[in-house]
This record gives structure tokens, sequence and C-alpha cells, in this order.
């Protein structure tokens, strides 16, 4: 009896909760909402340490925020969500360390391809950004299983930064760049040969349009399957990117919270959006003249 009660009275909690978020998510869309939120997601070890918690059970713990926040932010019609789950620099720490995430890691991937998870309640569409080469061969054929699985979700869309900075994005996208252009550049260097150097502003025939611009970097960059982000939002305080998304974020609003990445909720997410509407001219007019 004790326990029908108690089962009674977290069912009742739940409801409010999820009521007063319907709630909330209506007086917010009466604005402009984001397209697009990245996270930066700290302090998962720092809170394990704080908790006095084993080692990676921070992070599992983080995992249940990132359902909750994923959560929240489909509920507000935010299509696009970024979350940096491992940099490349991350390999670095000690290999019983990694080795232990990439386990977890290839755990929540398998998750996602359950009827039930979240990705499948809200039609997500999953990609998983970043030189997956460098993965263990099994966390990249999950990887890959989850993305095939979800292509023809198209209500919104989860980019899982994972192998990633944005150095090595940027990297990737000139050199695939210059892979594309390359019987460009082969014709430039005969009229090179032939009639003088060319400038890098112009081309071999003559003209000042440039060989390479903006556009053709942004088409082979990993996050070219989303708009650049609106907000990012960094637990823990910090406010450093820490080679994230450093390209996309010009106009980003960032936002950083003290909370430690398993202690975020709701209230966080809504006053990032609130930073968002506020700033949203000065964007706007940002945008417009970059």
């Amino acid at each position: 009896m004790e326990k029908q009660s108690s089962n009674w009275a977290t069912q009742l909690i739940e409801s409010l909760g999820s009521f007063l978020r319907r709630c909330i998510c209506l007086i917010l869309s009466a604005g402009c909402l984001p397209r697009h939120v990245a996270f930066i997601m700290d302090g998962n070890r720092r809170y394990a340490k704080k908790q006095g918690l084993l080692d990676g059970a921070g992070h599992r713990v983080g995992f249940l925020a990132l359902m909750n926040m994923l959560k929240y932010c489909y509920e507000l019609n935010v299509k696009y969500v970024t979350i940096y789950a491992f940099s490349i620099e991350n390999f670095k720490r000690r290999p019983e360390e990694v080795e232990s995430t990439m386990q977890l890691i290839l755990e929540k991937i398998e998750a996602l391809l359950e009827k039930e998870s979240i990705v499948n309640q809200y039609g997500v569409r999953v990609h998983f950004i970043g030189n997956l080469e460098l993965l263990s061969k099994p966390v990249r054929l999950a990887a890959e299983r989850a993305m095939n699985a979800t292509e023809h979700n198209s209500k919104a869309v989860l980019s899982i930064c994972i192998a990633y900075t944005s150095t090595d994005e940027i990297t990737h996208s000139v050199e695939e760049t210059c892979k594309e252009k390359q019987d460009e550049f082969r014709d430039l260097d005969a009229c090179g040969a032939g009639y003088g150097l060319v400038g890098l502003g112009g081309n071999a025939t003559g003209s000042n349009e440039p060989l390479i611009d903006v556009a053709d970097i942004e088409k082979h960059m990993y996050m070219a399957v989303a708009p650049d982000p609106d907000i990012i939002i960094r637990s823990s305080g910090e406010t450093r990117l820490s080679n994230f998304l450093l390209w996309q974020s010009a106009s980003s609003i960032l936002y950083s919270p003290r909370a430690l990445w398993p202690e975020i909720g709701f209230w966080h997410l809504v006053r990032a959006i609130l930073d968002f509407q506020r700033n949203l001219a000065y964007l706007e007019n940002k945008r417009k003249q970059s």
C-alpha cells in the first residue's frame, strides 16, 4: 500500500512538472525560439568527485541529464541539437578512463536504437560528427548503425560530436575542398607557367572570382548537416569553447551556468533562451554584416 502511494505521488509530481513545462514553452513561443542549441557537457568528473562517486559514475549521471535536456529541447520544437561528447584531445587522458568512456558511449549508442528511445519518440535523425576513423571499430560500427537506423527521421536532428575538434574539422574541410578543386588548380598552374602568376584572388581564366570561397569550405564541414548554433551552453561556469564549433559560433549566444553538467536542468535552458530572445536583434544584425 505504501509503495502504491509513493508511485502515485511520483506520477502526480511528474504530471505537474510536465504541465508546468508546457505552460513555460507556450510563453517562450510568443518570442522567436532558437533553431539550434549546442551543449558542451562539462563537469561530469567534478560532479563524481563532489558526490564521492566512483570514476565514470559522473558520466552515467550526466547521460541522464542529457536525455532530459534533449526532451526539453524537443518539447520546445528546437529542431537542431548538437552535443560535444568526446574531443580528440580527450584521447590523451589515462587509457583506462578513455576505455571506460568509450564503453559507455557504445552502450548509449546501442540504447538509441531501442524502439522506446528518445530519438524514436521524437522522430530524431542522428549524425555522428568528427573524425570517426579515430574510434574503435565497435563504436564506429554502432555509430553507423544508429545513423542508418534514423536516416528517415525528419522532425529533429541530433549531432553528436565525437573524436571532434574544430581545428580538425576545418583542416578536413580545406583538404576536401582542394581535392574537389584540383583540376582548377592544374589549370591555374598551366596559366601561371605560360602567362605569369595568377593571384589567389583570381582563377585560371583571369576572373577575379576566388578559386576557393567560404561556401566551398562550409560545404565540406562535418557540421554542414545543421545551421550555425543560436545558443551554445557550457555547464560548470566555464566560458571557453574548447575547440568546439569555432567556425560556426561567430554569432552564437554563449551561456555558462555554474551548474555541473549532471546538475543542469530545464530552467537553465529557459534562461539561455531568454538571453537569446533579448539579444535577437543584435544577432540578426551581426549575421547580416558577416
